[in-house]
């Protein structure tokens, strides 16, 4: 099986710098709509066989909805929304221009994925939705799963995909638009879905006092 993870095109937040969160009404720019036309294509080609042989799943909003959207019609298939793939939650920090924000320390004890900045999610957080997505969603996807979604949930869900744990994210930039394939063994998913469960287990952490991750 193969997953194609993408990130929605440019939004309005984007364009003003603020943090979007799971903030739900900024919309695609002229250019967010190019950028979701380009993924489209570029899963055209990536995507061969039927509609039968792709799924399309999005996050809810409307950011990744719009691309998905266009993504959808390009595919000749039918989007569903989950609310799984939405970006990180950042709580009060949402609405936020990234310029103002001041670093803060992380607390003592946890690491940096373990903080729920502004009181929203952490890193952590994020992964055990996933996991939890996944869990769900892999063993009946059919052979192509285009998943659109936000810039850090996209790394997160990479990094369960290839079996890593929240700690192990690579913060490497991932632009609007941006199309990922990753092919998905049936073995390394068993793995990962066990670890996912013992992460889930082990894991009763509360964070301590709301901090600020840098802007990602």
């Amino acid at each position: 099986m193969t997953v194609h993870l993408v990130r929605h095109g440019q939004s309005t937040w984007n364009v003003e710098g603020r943090l979007q969160g799971q903030t739900v009404h900024p919309e695609l720019t002229e250019r967010g709509r190019r950028e979701a036309a380009e993924a489209a294509a570029l899963l055209r080609a990536r995507c061969p066989g039927t509609g039968e042989d792709v799924g399309l799943i999005c996050s809810d909003l409307v950011r990744a909805a719009q691309t998905a959207a266009v993504i959808g019609q390009v595919l000749g298939v039918s989007v569903e929304q989950d609310v799984a793939l939405r970006e990180q939650g950042l709580g009060v920090l949402e609405g936020r221009l990234t310029k103002e924000l001041v670093p803060e320390p992380t607390p003592e004890g946890l690491d940096i994925t373990e903080v729920r900045w502004g009181g929203g999610e952490s890193i952590e957080d994020v992964h055990d939705r996933l996991g939890t997505f996944f869990e769900r969603v892999l063993p009946a996807a059919p052979p192509h799963l285009v998943l659109v979604t936000h810039g850090d949930t996209l790394r997160v869900a990479r990094a369960w995909l290839h079996g890593r744990g929240h700690r192990d994210v690579d913060w490497d930039l991932v632009p609007n638009g941006f199309v990922t394939t990753l092919a998905v063994e049936a073995g390394r998913l068993r793995d990962q879905e066990r670890l996912s469960r013992h992460q889930r287990r082990a894991s009763g952490r509360t964070a301590g006092p709301d901090s600020i991750r840098s802007a990602h």
